[in-house]
């Protein structure tokens, strides 16, 4: 399950581009909090420790308790991160209020395990589902879906209905979503596409 982590934050009045800006120049990154039990708050986060906090965990969808100063600590989601496109710096950071009985959504990496039949064969594995949406409560958050493919035989496809999620885990998308596919190999298709008659 997902760890809960401390972050310190102050309220800010400054707003607007002009004084986010020098906000950001001065080392902090703008976010806000809003939800259950709370009214909304801007606040501001240490830019090298919310760096550090991203880089450290598996996805962005991370629960913190959230040591607002003169607020106390709340429990939080962070909710989206906007990042700069070319620099990659984060620039805004949105947490939402929750308690231990709120349902909530998040998009968490999946990685899929074992060496299986087909790839032994001389398949190829094809992912195409990187990270699966869910729904469920804090204290059932993964960090990782965990899938082993060890027994898919060329051909083979995954689909979510057929994962095993971890207890109180739900998947978002439709059961008969692919994940992950086993593709012949390179030189049999390219002998097939070959077998094809020209028209």
């Amino acid at each position: 399950m997902a760890k809960k982590t401390s972050l310190k934050a102050a309220p800010r009045a400054r707003s607007g581009t002009g004084r986010l800006k020098q906000m950001r120049r001065e080392g902090w990154v703008p976010s806000v909090i809003y939800g259950k039990g709370t009214e909304n708050i801007n606040l501001k986060v240490d830019a090298k420790t919310f760096t550090e906090l991203l880089a450290h965990s598996s996805s962005e969808n991370i629960l913190v308790n959230l040591d607002i100063e003169g607020h106390g600590i709340r429990l939080a989601f962070l909710q989206s991160v906007q990042h700069d496109s070319l620099s990659g710096i984060t620039l805004h950071a949105d947490f939402r209020a929750i308690d231990e009985n709120t349902a909530i959504t998040a998009h968490i990496p999946t990685h899929l395990n074992g060496e299986c039949v087909g790839v032994k064969a001389g398949g190829l594995v094809e992912q195409y589902v990187h990270a699966i949406e869910i729904t469920c409560l804090p204290n059932d958050l993964p960090e990782t879906i965990e899938v082993d493919i060890s027994a898919m035989d060329i051909g083979a496809s995954l689909h979510i209905g057929e994962i095993k999620f971890p207890a109180g885990v739900k998947a978002t998308h439709a059961a008969d979503v692919v994940v992950a596919h086993i593709g012949k190999p390179a030189a049999a298709v390219s002998e097939a596409a070959a077998a094809v008659p020209a028209k």
